[in-house]
């Protein structure tokens, strides 16, 4: 089995940087992705997704130079759950989508 997701969205939000350890960079952001389709009442409506992304490394700094909230972007990655206890014993999970590649796709942005 492969586990394998491409999205084209928009950040909707600046990404957050963090450095861990020896300068290794995660960048976090929230990308939206909208497909417009037909309703009930056949008229046409948007509807818009939000997932979580996650990048380390080198395409974490890349994300950190060159993706602003509101550009075009294409991310390939995987998904991984995460899964963790806060301080008040709740538990909690996510999936998130960790970027493999990168394509910007506002070059005037850039």
């Amino acid at each position: 089995m492969r586990n394998s997701v491409t999205l084209v969205g928009r950040p909707g939000a600046e990404p957050e940087v963090r450095i861990f350890g020896n300068n290794n960079k995660k960048a976090r952001f929230s990308l939206a992705v909208t497909e417009r389709k037909r309703n009930a009442n056949n008229e046409w409506v948007n509807d818009t997704q939000w997932f979580p992304v996650v990048a380390w490394g080198k395409t974490a700094e890349c994300i950190e130079n060159n993706v602003r909230k509101g550009m075009e972007l294409a991310i390939n990655g995987t998904l991984r759950n995460n899964e963790w206890t806060d301080d008040k014993g709740q538990r909690h999970s996510i999936t998130e989508v960790w970027v493999n590649d990168l394509l910007l796709m506002d070059k005037a942005k850039a």
